[in-house]
């Protein structure tokens, strides 16, 4: 079967998470095509689940070091709107594979899968053990990774490191830079989750008052905005992605750049005026995303709250971030309940081994891509497994252009076919070389 059918099938298991939920069938239908589809990677590795979260293992008969781990979750998230193609029809058109989870991440699961199916059809004999990790609760924030890294800290299992999504290969990562760039996550921000709530005395909105509840959640709101409480501070992470990056962009930008690691105070100050990801990159954020009033047209709240998702950089931690968004709360008389709190991972060190593992084998398989260190804005299950690693890197290895990366949770998700087998041969490479 060809890796697009391969592709397709899974594509065609819709394997969509909601919150609170298990769902369990329908990540059982799946595993099971997963066991059609890859008959020699589950007659030769040991598999279990946990509750939907799967967890194979590759034992090495004599091994000569820790074990490495690939990760690509099952669950994708629900696909609505116009597509131009089904969003789990799999559908094979126009050179691509389309679909829910081509991109995200289904696409790198499939090369992972195809990668060990291959290595062992030929009879390689792994070095160290090879494990393949894969949550059902990734897009939801649930317990699936948790519930693996679990099993694997009590089996007292170390890895030597952890390749997960993340970063993948594109054009102009930055704006500007041009070339093709594998960006490989090695930072990773915490997650903090707020409720602002503001109280008031309610009443009719015929006299409706001076500082209402939502008057004061309204300011509260611009004043964040407009006086962005949070301190940028560039990271060495991130001036060695400007470092690598630089080269390929002209003028001026390019220059800056290039120096960023001298230009530190200047890009500190100059950055969040110009560059939002770059922003997001070197600083705590916060996004309002919910709210609520009264439930009349006419009626004023007693009480009103908004929610807020902060992306927590590592010199300002969860802790540090409470106290500051508070502190602006209760300039406008809110009060700040903390939902969910996570302090940002382990920054993998991009001059260490294991990264160099990564970077020499992406010049290998993909020749001109640049790799390049970046701290990711978004987030993985790859931040659950620091108990059992510090080697968390977060790199798909397939290419994508502007079109599919912001199909991401939007519309007409889909990948080449063509991008597939270097994909494969990624991780064929990496398991070669332990």
């Amino acid at each position: 079967m060809k890796y697009e059918e391969k592709l397709s099938k899974m594509i065609q298991v819709e394997t969509v998470s909601v919150r609170g939920e298990l769902n369990l069938p329908k990540f059982i239908k799946f595993q099971e095509l997963l066991k059609e589809l890859f008959p020699n990677v589950f007659k030769t590795m040991e598999f279990k689940t946990f509750d939907g979260a799967m967890l194979l293992r590759w034992k090495a008969k004599n091994p000569k070091a820790d074990p490495i781990l690939f990760m690509s979750h099952q669950d994708v998230v629900e696909a609505t709107g116009e597509w131009k193609y089904p969003p789990f029809s799999g559908q094979i058109a126009e050179g691509k594979i389309w679909g829910r989870g081509t991109v995200d991440t289904k696409g790198s699961l499939f090369c992972i899968f195809q990668s060990l199916e291959e290595l062992i059809e030929e009879g390689y004999e792994p070095n160290v053990d090879v494990y393949i990790a894969s949550s059902n609760t990734e897009e939801v924030a649930g317990d699936g990774a948790p519930k693996i890294v679990k099993y694997l800290s009590d089996n007292n299992v170390h890895l030597q490191f952890l390749i997960d999504e993340g970063g993948m290969i594109k054009s102009e990562p930055l704006k500007g830079a041009k070339g093709r760039f594998a960006m490989i996550g090695t930072l990773e921000k915490g997650t903090c989750n707020f409720k602002f709530i503001a109280k008031g005395k309610g009443g009719h909105a015929s006299v409706p008052g001076k500082n209402t509840p939502l008057v004061r959640l309204g300011q509260f709101m611009a004043s964040v905005e407009k006086d962005d409480p949070f301190k940028a501070k560039l990271n060495d992470t991130t001036i060695e992605m400007f470092r690598r990056l630089g080269p390929s962009i002209k003028g001026p930008l390019g220059f800056v750049l290039r120096h960023a690691k001298g230009l530190s105070p200047l890009l500190n100050k100059v950055l969040p005026k110009v560059n939002p990801l770059a922003t997001a990159m070197i600083k705590t954020t916060m996004a309002f995303t919910t709210c609520s009033g009264s439930n009349g047209l006419n009626v004023l709240p007693e009480t009103a709250y908004v929610t807020g998702n902060s992306r927590v950089i590592h010199h300002q931690d969860a802790d540090e971030t409470y106290r500051i968004i508070s502190e602006r709360a209760k300039q406008f008389d809110i009060d700040t309940e903390i939902i969910y709190s996570s302090t940002a991972c382990p920054v993998v060190d991009y001059k260490g081994k294991e990264f160099k593992l990564i970077e020499n084998t992406i010049k290998e398989i993909f020749p001109g891509v640049i790799p390049s260190p970046y701290a990711m804005t978004g987030g993985t299950d790859a931040r659950f497994f620091s108990p059992v690693t510090e080697n968390a890197i977060r790199f798909a290895p397939l290419e994508i252009d502007e079109q599919q990366y912001k199909s991401i949770h939007a519309l007409n998700e889909n990948i080449n076919i063509d991008v597939l087998p270097k994909g494969v041969e990624f991780y064929k490479a990496i398991v070669k070389k332990m």
